[in-house]
C-alpha cells in the first residue's frame, strides 16, 4: 500500500499525537518514514540568500529530527530525515514529490489564534495541492 510516508513535524506537542499513529501505519504497510521539518523563522527564510549561520531555531530543529530518527531506528523503522526552510506548505509539497512519497502525514492543531493563520493555511494548501493521500491526525494545542 504505502512505501514512503512523509511525516511533517512541527517540533511541538502535536508531534506526540502524530507519531504513534504513523508508526502503527508504517508497521502495517512496512513503509519507510521520512521525518520532515520546515524551519520558518527569519534566519531560516533568509539563510541561503544572505549566507547566514544557523540560528538556534535551526540547530534545535535538526537536533530534534536526529533524536527522533535514532529513536525510531531503535524501534525497527526505516527512517530518513530532511530539514528545510521556507514556507511550510510549499516545502512539504515539493519534498513529497522529490522524495517520491506516497502519503503525507500531518497534524491539525485545533484553534491557536495566530498560529491558525500559519498552520491552518499549511494544511489547506497541502490538502488542495497534494497529488497523494494525506493522513491528518487531530492534536490538541500546546
Amino acid at each position: 500500500m504505502f512505501k514512503r510516508i512523509l511525516v511533517a513535524l512541527d517540533r511541538s506537542k502535536c508531534d506526540q499525537a502524530l507519531l504513534p499513529r504513523v508508526k502503527e501505519l508504517a508497521r502495517l504497510t512496512k513503509a519507510g518514514l521520512l521525518l520532515f521539518h520546515v524551519s520558518h523563522g527569519w534566519v531560516a527564510r533568509w539563510q541561503k540568500d544572505l549566507n547566514l549561520s544557523d540560528s538556534q531555531e535551526i540547530k534545535e530543529d535538526r537536533e530534534y529530527l536526529e533524536r527522533l530518527e535514532r529513536e525510531l531506528r531503535e524501534q525497527g523503522f526505516e527512517v530518513t530525515t530532511l530539514h528545510s526552510a521556507g514556507e511550510p506548505a510549499d516545502e512539504i509539497l515539493k519534498t513529497a514529490r522529490a522524495e517520491k512519497c506516497d502519503l503525507i502525514a500531518m497534524t491539525t492543531h485545533g484553534h491557536r489564534f495566530i498560529s491558525d493563520l500559519i498552520y491552518g493555511t499549511t494544511i489547506t494548501k497541502v490538502r488542495h495541492e497534494a497529488d497523494i493521500p494525506i493522513f491528518l491526525v487531530k492534536a490538541r494545542p500546546d
